[in-house]
């Protein structure tokens, strides 16, 4: 018996998904959610706005998209 819909591989380990942050792992949803995160963490910097950066790492958390995906170069959320 086959199954009609090919099983979700979006369960790679952290590690895996840290090693191809441009690519997002060819997961075209995965990759608007990292640019989507870049940008807002982007302007969050620029209006030095802590609230909104706590704010996309609590996001970030839920879509357990690590920081180093999607965020500069330091992990310091303020």
């Amino acid at each position: 018996m086959t199954h009609p819909t090919p099983p979700i591989s979006d369960t790679t380990s952290d590690s895996t998904a840290v090693s191809e942050p441009a690519s997002a792992g060819g997961d075209p949803r995965r990759a608007a959610l990292i640019a989507s995160l870049q940008q807002r963490f982007a302007d969050a910097e620029a209006r030095g706005d802590s609230e909104a950066k706590q704010a996309l790492f609590r996001e970030a958390v839920y879509l357990n998209l690590p920081p180093q995906l999607w965020q500069g170069g330091d992990s310091d959320a303020g």
